[in-house]
């Protein structure tokens, strides 16, 4: 009876904290204040992969941060997505403004996270990024800004573990791994696109991610230039601030079946609408390497 009370206890009450250890709580003040207490920055990985969009980051990836990503990716520690969503919208709110152009109408902010490999994903149960991404979009809706979450990118082919291979490796293992998700090409010029993810280590990974996003934003400049895509059936932004599956179940049905009736992408209802001059691509992470933070070049 006494272990079936503490097993039960800790489904309420988190056994310690994420960060640092300390019992009974989610995250505590001291951790909380690394991961969000300072103000999200420009931050620029060394070498800079070419086609890498504005990175802004909210903390440096050390100690307690470190502790706490590795706890919601690796462990599990579903609890963390919340304060670690707060920290990423800080990010992508200092993005947001320092990509803005004079004149340039709002639309609704699409927050485009980078996925997590098939196998990574089945082997912890979920994506961490993505259900980050979630968490983000619930705070910059309630601070008033329309954001949504698109889950535009699918990968193409399995990737080899990212863990132990330097910044030319992660390139060349990343290289045309990732494509827009069927109809995603209509949406995303609809928006202000914002990459997120939970990390930046190399920007390898959001370059790659990026180059696909290219393909549907001919506004995004890039030193690789832009591209057409070829892929043209129904998508759908997810709206309603629900959990990661049933966000995708309860508003991606109706959405399917309306988009099947009218052969048409889905109304996007927003500041801006359909039609806004949606600005410059960038992107936002909960964290990037120290190094990142030491060089930024304006």
């Amino acid at each position: 009876m006494r272990d079936w009370w503490q097993d039960l206890t800790d489904l309420v009450l988190p056994a310690e904290c994420g960060g640092c250890g300390a019992p009974r709580t989610v995250l505590c003040a001291r951790c909380r204040t690394a991961l969000g207490g300072a103000v999200p920055c420009r931050v620029r990985p060394v070498p800079e992969p070419s086609g890498l969009p504005p990175v802004h980051a909210a903390a440096r990836y050390t100690d307690e941060v470190r502790a706490t990503l590795l706890a919601h990716k690796e462990r599990g520690a579903l609890g963390l997505a919340r304060p670690l969503g707060r920290a990423l919208a800080g990010a992508v709110r200092a993005g947001l403004g320092a990509v803005r152009a004079p004149g340039v109408r709002d639309g609704p902010v699409l927050l485009v996270p980078v996925p997590s490999a098939r196998r990574a994903v089945r082997t912890r149960g979920h994506d961490p990024a993505r259900r980050i991404a979630y968490a983000a979009a619930g705070e910059l809706r309630r601070a008033g800004v329309p954001a949504r979450v698109l889950p535009a990118l699918r990968q193409l082919r399995d990737v080899a573990d990212q863990s132990g291979l330097g910044s030319r490796q992660r390139l060349a293992n990343l290289a045309g791994a990732l494509t827009l998700a069927p109809g995603c090409d209509r949406l995303l010029p609809a928006g202000r696109v914002v990459l997120v993810d939970d990390l930046m280590t190399t920007g390898a990974s959001l370059a790659e991610a990026a180059r696909a996003v290219r393909r549907a934003r001919p506004d995004a400049a890039s030193p690789d230039g832009g591209g057409e895509s070829s892929i043209s059936a129904p998508a759908f932004v997810y709206w309603s601030e629900t959990g990661e599956g049933r966000g995708e179940q309860r508003s991606g049905r109706a959405r399917r079946s309306a988009g099947r009736r009218s052969g048409r992408p889905p109304v996007m209802t927003g500041a801006g609408g359909a039609d806004g001059n949606t600005g410059a691509m960038c992107a936002a992470v909960v964290a990037a390497s120290p190094d990142a933070f030491e060089i930024n070049r304006n």
